[in-house]
């Protein structure tokens, strides 16, 4: 269930913070988004704690501010645009977090991850062009029937 499980919930949450973008502060959003995923992971944290020494709890630190940081700006691009245009950048994170994995962890990169990769990259094209045609759909029916704009 782990990458498949994580694949489901991060689409999740995009939508989510997409809908919600709308409707609320981008630093409302991130403040939601940070509290029930501390409050949601908190019992998995609990069943295998470690004591945290001074300089983990820095870098801890140091990683939570850029994340927050990163959540910020994606959901002020989810108030400004949408998810077509968004949403082709996060196709980069496969590929940092392969040369990652290879670089700093001396992982190989098999064939299940280049598929995993071609089956998320897919299925995330898949949805914009649905999404990108669903919109075309509406503007075309909204100006049906019509003779230009208002004067």
């Amino acid at each position: 269930m782990g990458a498949a499980g994580a694949a489901f919930l991060f689409a999740g949450g995009y939508v989510i913070a997409k809908r919600l973008s709308a409707l609320a502060p981008a630093g409302v959003i991130v403040a939601m988004m940070t509290y029930t995923s501390a409050i949601g992971l908190l019992p998995l944290a609990l069943i295998d704690w470690q004591p945290v020494a001074l300089w983990q709890i820095a870098a801890l630190a140091l990683g939570a501010g850029f994340a927050t940081l990163g959540h910020y700006a994606m959901t002020r691009a989810f108030a400004a645009a949408p998810l077509a245009v968004t949403q082709p950048v996060s196709f980069l994170q496969i590929i940092w977090a392969a040369l990652m994995g290879a670089v700093f962890f001396h992982e190989g990169i098999d064939p299940f991850v280049i598929l995993g990769g071609a089956v998320i990259i897919g299925a995330i094209s898949f949805n914009i062009r649905a999404e990108a045609n669903a919109r075309r759909v509406i503007r075309a029916a909204d100006g049906a029937g019509t003779s230009g704009p208002a004067t």
